[in-house]
């Protein structure tokens, strides 16, 4: 296909609703109006929702007479208003070109303080937005141009866009232009690129986000790819501890980094662990040497990008060392989470009790991680074998965990069994190491319609288990991402079919619930009310899936 024929593709998926119109490294979002004809504009920042980021509460094109045109199709490039009579296109990245060919149109536009504004269309106005979120018209000629440099920047990134199955081929296009539309610049960084988890709230790069974001991207752009890990990598502790996010004013690190009311909220949930005079480190789960290792394979490494590696491993050599010292709050052997965000499973019921919690599926990516770095240690010339001694060491703490009366892995919280079958008990299968007979249990759970055999994937908590709930956030809800770890754990022990039905019941899932939604209700396949839409994760793997499927 042509990159003309997938950005069509991926135009039938945006909606302005479910999906903005947005451009690459820009943090304007134009939505349909809430009410009413046209649309309304917002930037994208960290941490603050649609609400307290308004530019225009709408944007209204009238004809000649007053009557607003409606919004008849929405491409990458244009949204296209009254069959044509008008366009609405980003003039660069801090402004958008309302224009058009015929006489007699006029734009309306209503700012957050309720002034309403009307100015003719001859042939077009330019929207500045300043970065106080305050806006600038003027009268513009260049709106064809404008449009013609847009194309253009939308028609370089579908000239990347993986070729896959028929079937598959639509969806990996939207999941495509996800990952273009979360481009974020990041200026304090030397205008480095992060592909954000979604331009609506969560603008920033989360680690863990950036380890499944750049396994997709690798497919088409390996040099974004890398720069995801590059950011995430840059600024390690001290202590080697690799932080929980990177953003444009910094990073978060530790509790201290959290705003006020969070740690307030945190001490009035009773975590003692999270009170703001003793300060706990946030991080996310250690894939780090994983997400490296898949990046590196998507296209043969260079004398620069084995530089490059080299450097980015003794990142993560020292962040394995960090988890299993520091993290190792009671000094068993075994690390824990010190805090409910360090998990990426925050909601989970497995941290309803005490902190900190002894979770199988850490213990689990820490094997994976030193397998891993063990491999590296015999292509990149260090010693291999601390590294599988100590994933034996951990396996066996690991198997601590194993419950043979229930045939499941469970957490423990500051030292007590977790009752909650959470799919955190899943993730031991992707060490490989395990047992036939554990792994033949766990295999069994997949099926079972009381734990996670529900109609549309694993559900994040078992369906039978008091705690499941089919919408709230890790309490019941199919996450892509846990679904291919899943699948990646079949296969390292031993079930290469089963891990392949199970990638092809995640494609079903994002196909059926109409994108790449941050999380599914496992029971109908849609979209959780509360889910972001075109999550940059469920959109990257969507397109690692379907490259996989289409071997």
């Amino acid at each position: 296909m042509t990159p003309a024929d997938l950005t069509r593709l991926a135009g039938r998926h945006l909606d302005l609703v479910r999906a903005p119109f947005t451009l690459p490294s820009s943090r304007i979002l134009v939505f349909r109006a809430a009410d009413g004809p046209g649309v309304r504009v917002h930037t994208a920042e960290y941490e603050k929702g649609l609400d307290e980021c308004r530019v225009l509460d709408s944007l209204i094109v009238r004809d000649a007479a007053g009557s607003a045109l409606a919004i008849t199709d929405v491409q990458p490039h244009a949204v296209e208003l009254g069959g044509g009579a008008a366009t609405l296109v980003f003039d660069g990245t801090d402004a958008l070109s309302v224009g058009s060919g015929e006489r007699g149109l006029s734009a309306q536009w209503t700012t957050p303080d309720g002034q309403t504004r009307r100015a003719p269309l001859d042939p077009a106005l330019r929207f500045d937005v300043h970065p106080d979120r305050s806006v600038e018209v003027a009268g513009a000629a260049g709106h064809p141009e404008a449009m013609t440099r847009s194309a253009a920047v939308w028609a370089d990134w579908f000239t990347r866009c993986p070729a896959v199955r028929a079937d598959l081929q639509e969806m990996t296009a939207f999941c495509w232009w996800v990952l273009g539309a979360n481009i974020v610049s990041l200026p304090r960084l030397g205008d480095a690129r992060a592909v954000v988890p979604s331009k609506i709230g969560y603008v920033g790069l989360w680690q863990w986000d950036a380890y499944f974001i750049a396994i997709g991207l690798r497919h088409g752009d390996p040099a974004l790819a890398r720069e995801q890990l590059d950011i995430a990598f840059r600024f390690p502790t001290a202590a080697g501890q690799l932080p929980d996010v990177v953003h444009e004013e910094g990073v978060l690190a530790s509790s201290d980094d959290l705003p006020q009311a969070d740690r307030d909220r945190l001490r009035r949930a009773g975590s003692h662990i999270a009170q703001p005079d003793a300060p706990v480190p946030l991080t996310k789960p250690p894939l780090s040497a994983w997400a490296l290792r898949k990046v590196l394979e998507a296209e043969p490494l260079t004398d620069e990008t084995r530089m490059w590696a080299r450097a980015q491993l003794e990142i993560i050599r020292r962040s394995q060392d960090w988890w299993l010292a520091a993290s190792d709050l009671d000094h068993d052997g075994m690390p824990e989470y010190g805090h409910p965000y360090s998990s990426g499973l925050d909601d989970s019921p497995i941290f309803d009790g005490p902190l900190p919690t002894t979770a199988p599926d850490l213990g689990a990516y820490l094997v994976l991680q030193d397998l891993e770095l063990a491999r590296f240690g015999e292509e990149f010339g260090f010693d291999p074998a601390p590294h599988l001694a100590r994933a034996e060491r951990t396996t066996a703490k690991l198997m601590e965990m194993w419950d043979a009366g229930s045939r499941s892995f469970r957490a423990r919280a500051a030292g007590e069994p977790v009752t909650s079958d959470a799919i955190t008990g899943l993730m031991p299968l992707l060490t490989g190491r395990l047992a036939a007979e554990v792994v033949d249990a766990l295999v069994a759970a997949l099926d079972d319609p009381q734990r996670y055999g529900t109609p549309w994937g694993l559900p994040t908590v078992a369906a039978g288990d008091p705690d499941f709930s089919a919408t709230r956030m890790w309490r019941g809800p199919v996450w892509v991402n846990t679904n291919v770890l899943v699948a990646e754990g079949l296969a390292a022990s031993g079930h290469p079919e089963r891990a392949r039905a199970l990638v092809e019941q995640t494609v079903a899932l994002v196909q059926h619930g109409g994108g790449p939604h941050e999380y599914f209700n496992p029971l109908t396949g849609e979209k959780a009310p509360t889910a972001t839409t075109a999550f940059g994760w469920s959109a990257a793997l969507f397109v690692d899936l379907a490259v996989q499927l289409s071997r």
